[in-house]
């Protein structure tokens, strides 16, 4: 696994559990900011 790649997952993975919490707080604006930057994240991933 490339290094860049790496790095990729464990920022999503970090999005993901602040997500969770998030939503747990109930806290709609903060879970649309996060979904925001994941969105940003997986179009930087897509290929070109």
């Amino acid at each position: 696994m490339k290094v860049s790649t790496r790095k990729s997952s464990l920022q999503i993975d970090d999005y993901l559990d602040l997500l969770n919490l998030a939503v747990s707080l109930g806290d709609v604006k903060w879970q649309k900011e996060i979904l925001r930057k994941l969105e940003y994240v997986q179009a930087d991933l897509q290929p070109r």
